[in-house]
């Protein structure tokens, strides 16, 4: 079985470590590394809604396998007014809202530590691929995982100092072939489980109809063609996001992309190469150490983005990106994370683009 070595955290038979699951190879296997390093592990997994019974499930067998104790938590209600609500009522304003990055701090990690306090132990860990480092100044920041391909820095960039300074993680080490290998070796019944590429809380990706049935309606309006013209009414801002080129239903000649959806609710579109974006200003912005970004730094405009160079410079409040090479299709309501030497620096919700 591969080895890892829990830096920055002591390891004895009699460390506790509770670990956020969800019946999934990564958290599953993340129990198998910690209790393979002495720790004494317990479980926890959050039933967020309906849709998550089946995680629930999946979570009970993996933990009867790894031979821990899984308390089981409901937080409807908490997930409901943190994430869902939100993440309709932000769609049918036009935003394209990211709902892990809202639920980690506010939901998952914050019950999490919670319940870990309550049952008198000390450290929390989950499955996400990404580090957690303490530098020189006492900070502890989050850091880039070893597997570029799965990192998930971008996702945690939110967490308060007081969860960070408590959790593990350890397949920041490992690149996924290593985690499915000691998931096989271990027998666990997770092990061949695909990852899940959807949004958790509606199983079948059809958010713009989860959203219409729970009673949501989005922004009506009408497309504005590359040229100004006025292409008829569209389907409601929430079945649109920025960069957006199928579905559109339009039939000009070549390509046509969403470069903006406007307050009225219009729907503004480019040619292709037209939906790109120089400066990005932000809002709702949190950095590690409390200080303001400022000067030169890598940045991801999505969480599958490849970092890129860009100048930050905060000034009255107002957070303004500016970069070299203009990129494409940054979406207001996604987030903007900032890099220093692979370690996240800060970030902030995108509110205007031009």
């Amino acid at each position: 079985m591969s080895e890892y070595a829990l830096s920055n955290f002591m390891t004895s038979t009699t460390d506790k470590v509770l670990v956020g699951m969800s019946g999934g190879v990564d958290s599953s296997v993340c129990v198998r590394i910690l209790q393979d390093q002495g720790f004494e592990v317990e479980g926890l997994v959050l039933e967020f809604s309906p849709a998550h019974k089946p995680a629930v499930e999946a979570a009970l067998a993996a933990a009867k396998k790894l031979g821990i104790p899984l308390h089981v938590q409901k937080c409807y209600e908490e997930f409901e007014k943190e994430v869902i609500e939100p993440f309709c009522r932000e769609y049918c304003a036009g935003v394209t809202p990211s709902p892990c990055i809202r639920c980690n701090p506010a939901v998952k990690f914050k019950l999490l530590a919670a319940a870990a306090k309550e049952m008198g132990i000390e450290f929390i860990a989950t499955g996400h691929y990404a580090r957690v480092e303490e530098g020189d100044d006492g900070v502890y920041r989050i850091a880039c995982a070893e597997s570029r391909s799965r990192d998930q820095s971008y996702m945690l960039y939110r967490l308060p100092q007081e969860i960070l300074a408590k959790l593990i993680l350890p397949l920041g080490e490992f690149e996924k072939e290593d985690v499915r290998a000691i998931a096989m070796e271990s027998k666990l019944p997770c092990a061949d489980t695909p990852d899940s590429q959807e949004i958790c809380f509606i199983p079948d990706g059809n958010y713009p109809d989860y959203i219409s049935a729970r009673g949501c309606i989005g922004k009506a309006g009408r497309f504005i063609g590359p040229d100004g013209q006025d292409l008829g009414e569209h389907q409601g801002v929430l079945r649109y996001t920025i960069g957006q080129r199928r579905g559109l239903n339009l039939a000009l000649g070549k390509p046509v992309f969403v470069k903006r959806i406007l307050e009225n609710g219009d729907i503004q579109l480019a040619w292709a190469g037209e939906e790109f974006y120089t400066v990005l200003t932000l809002n709702d912005v949190l950095t590690a150490d409390g200080c303001p970004l400022n000067g030169e730094y890598k940045v991801k405009i999505r969480s599958a983005a490849k970092p890129v160079s860009c100048n930050v410079n905060t000034e009255a409040g107002t957070v303004t990106v500016t970069f070299p090479e203009p990129v494409r299709a940054p979406a207001p309501g996604q987030s903007a994370v900032f890099y220093r030497s692979d370690v996240v620096m800060g970030g902030g919700i995108i509110q205007d683009m031009q």
